[in-house]
């Protein structure tokens, strides 16, 4: 089934509404047994994107690959916020969304009226003026240009942090569950680079004891994937 691009429909409606600067933002890394989840910030303008935009889900990675810059030289502006593993733990998934969204909006050079959030739930909150947008990341402009550059950058980044830690294929799998990841962990433990509160430590005797528990209030179980 083809892919239908993307467009600027929603941002338009902002605008109609008074917001002259609309930013598009995206996650990566919600799902991660190890690693920052990360926040991308994009604004756009109205202008026609570079062929071939969509959600990073959808790319391969060499097209996501060399789709990113060209997205860094073509966007008005964008910028990357991140919160750490041991910030996930501490805080839970929502709260560290919001940081790392946060993080992200407060990098960019000029401070948006709106804000297109990917998704149903608004992770954000105020003082912003946010849409969300149910697949957003495939239908907004700004939010998959968001996307792509927080995947792609995201992915660098635990490519590097695994050339420390070989044994867990993070340059292959981001730090998410891979047959790969889970034999490292089973035999080696977590790295200072894994989040000990998921669920995914119930299954490895070995290092259940290092597991932590959750102190925080909220429905992130469902985020906590498990082996």
């Amino acid at each position: 089934m083809p892919v239908v691009p993307p467009t600027h429909s929603v941002e338009r409606s902002l605008r109609r509404a008074g917001a002259q600067v609309v930013v598009g933002l995206d996650e990566v890394g919600r799902g991660s047994w190890a690693g920052p989840v990360t926040v991308g910030a994009a604004v756009t303008g109205l202008r026609k994107p570079p062929d071939g935009l969509t959600d990073s889900k959808l790319l391969t990675v060499r097209r996501r690959g060399a789709l990113a810059p060209l997205l860094a030289d073509w966007v008005t502006a964008y910028a990357l916020g991140h919160a750490s593993a041991q910030e996930c733990d501490e805080l839970g998934m929502t709260a560290a969304l919001r940081l790392a969204a946060v993080r992200a909006l407060e990098a960019l050079p000029v401070r948006p009226d709106a804000v297109i959030l990917d998704g149903k739930h608004d992770y954000l909150g105020g003082p912003w003026q946010v849409r969300t947008v149910i697949k957003g990341d495939q239908s907004c402009i700004c939010v998959s240009a968001a996307s792509v550059l927080a995947k792609v950058h995201r992915d660098a980044l635990m490519a590097e942090i695994g050339e420390s830690h070989p044994e867990y294929g993070f340059a292959d799998n981001a730090g998410y569950p891979s047959p790969v990841h889970r034999a490292a962990l089973e035999e080696l433990g977590p790295t200072e680079h894994h989040r000990l509160s998921w669920s995914y430590l119930d299954a490895l005797p070995k290092w259940r004891h290092l597991k932590r528990e959750r102190t925080f209030a909220g429905a992130d179980e469902q985020l906590t994937l498990g082996f």
